[in-house]
């Protein structure tokens, strides 16, 4: 039954808007596109959601910065010819009757009705593509069915911290919304407690907060996007809260874990919590794989090095003194005496051959592609690429002016080393 289920529905992926919050990771990428884990991008955790939950139908719109989401997806994601799964990527478009790129969340999907037309399915299944988590979508689209909802929402109980930057709903002994608020003020919270169950309750989170996934029943997702609210731009600010009461709009309480990676704090602290002992986000379960490309990279290769509580990618060399609690991303390259704490290194694109490097140090004068000898790293992301000299020291802390330097940016007390960037021997940043 479920699996009949999961094959009457197609996915659609929304690629996100300009990702400013999460800048300068997004200054030449999408937020979908962004590296995560070191050797995952961003998008690889809702298509691998539906992979593992038989929804292989799926959509990727994109709009902005799309080049290298576009590329990762076309890389890493075929099928069998003999199998009717799919990822395909629908790119904002300028049409004859229509002559705008996406408005927002509703009208992306909007814009891609008529190439869904062409396809045989049910419900639709609505996914951000820059959060993280793993459901069984499943399991949602049973709850949906089970309670006879024209819309599901996934909901996650949050605490009175968290609150006030989600949309808040209540539901009734059914599992059905009564109500919504989009971002309350802490003033109101009060009286939008809901029934979260003892365990949630018991930790301080009564509240249910919409996660941006949601699931429609393909004829009515049609009918509001094409006559009744034509002119609606964003689901989570219009659609949902204006079918709340009008029609059965259910809610699938969601108890594991999920983040939003909305600013750098959050994609930081994701990464970092990964080294856990027992991480929440459980990258070792099999029967949640998180897929991505396959790069046929050789083993991470580690002279005299001490390392605790870290993740390392494929190909990496690494000769640093120790690291601890750390990701580093594939092909990474650390030198000798090299200190790294609570950093995120997302590696590199290719190798440097030798005569690359020797070009590099001796002709241009600048350092080759990773971190160089003698470096103390605390407290920040290295994009891609870049080039950090010998005796370099980059300690974040939270009372750094926040702000773009040029080659790097302060935020939320992490100092974020950009994409290609040039720190060059004996450079400070911090204290």
């Amino acid at each position: 039954m479920l699996d009949k289920i999961s094959k009457s529905t197609v996915a659609v992926i929304l690629g996100g808007g300009a990702g400013t919050r999460l800048s300068p990771l997004t200054a030449d990428r999408s937020k979908p596109a962004v590296p995560i884990a070191g050797k995952y991008r961003l998008v690889d955790i809702p298509i691998s959601n539906c992979m593992n939950s038989d929804v292989t139908r799926m959509f990727v719109l994109t709009q902005f910065n799309s080049a290298s989401l576009n590329k990762h997806i076309k890389n890493t994601y075929h099928f069998s010819s003999f199998s009717k799964a799919f990822v395909d990527i629908m790119a904002a478009e300028q049409t004859p009757d229509n002559q705008t790129w996406f408005q927002g969340t509703a009208d992306a999907v909007r814009q891609i009705l008529h190439h869904l037309e062409d396809h045989t399915f049910e419900y639709i299944l609505i996914l951000s593509g820059d959060q993280l988590y793993q459901m069984d979508f499943k399991e949602m689209l049973q709850n949906h069915i089970e309670k006879k909802a024209d819309i599901s929402v996934a909901t996650i109980p949050v605490g009175s911290r968290e609150a006030p930057e989600f949309g808040i709903l209540k539901v009734n002994q059914e599992g059905i919304i009564t109500s919504f608020v989009e971002k309350p003020k802490k003033e109101i919270l009060h009286e939008w407690t809901s029934d979260t169950g003892e365990k949630m309750q018991n930790e301080g989170r009564p509240y249910l907060a919409s996660m941006g996934i949601y699931i429609f029943n393909k004829k009515l997702l049609f009918d509001l996007l094409r006559v009744e609210m034509k002119d609606a731009t964003d689901f989570g600010k219009e659609i949902i809260p204006k079918n709340v009461g009008k029609r059965v709009v259910a809610s699938y309480q969601f108890e594991g874990y999920w983040t939003d990676i909305g600013n750098i704090y959050s994609f930081y602290e994701a990464n970092i919590a990964l080294t856990d002992d027992v991480p929440k986000f459980n990258l070792f379960d099999h029967e949640k794989t998180i897929y991505t490309r396959s790069r046929m990279l050789p083993p991470t290769k580690i002279h005299g090095t001490t390392l605790n509580k870290t993740i390392i990618a494929d190909g990496c060399l690494i000769h640093a003194l120790s690291i601890e609690e750390s990701v580093i991303g594939i092909r990474s390259r650390i030198g000798k005496n090299t200190t790294i704490i609570k950093t995120y290194i997302m590696g590199a694109d290719e190798y440097e051959t030798i005569d690359d490097m020797n070009n590099a140090r001796f002709v241009e004068n600048k350092p080759v592609i990773g971190v160089g000898d003698n470096c103390f790293i605390s407290g920040a992301i290295l994009d891609k690429n870049c080039r950090i000299g010998n005796n370099v020291q980059i300690i974040a802390n939270p009372n750094l002016l926040e702000g773009d330097y040029g080659k790097y940016v302060v935020k939320d007390g992490i100092v974020v080393v950009k994409k290609n960037a040039i720190i060059e021997d004996n450079t400070k940043i911090g204290s």
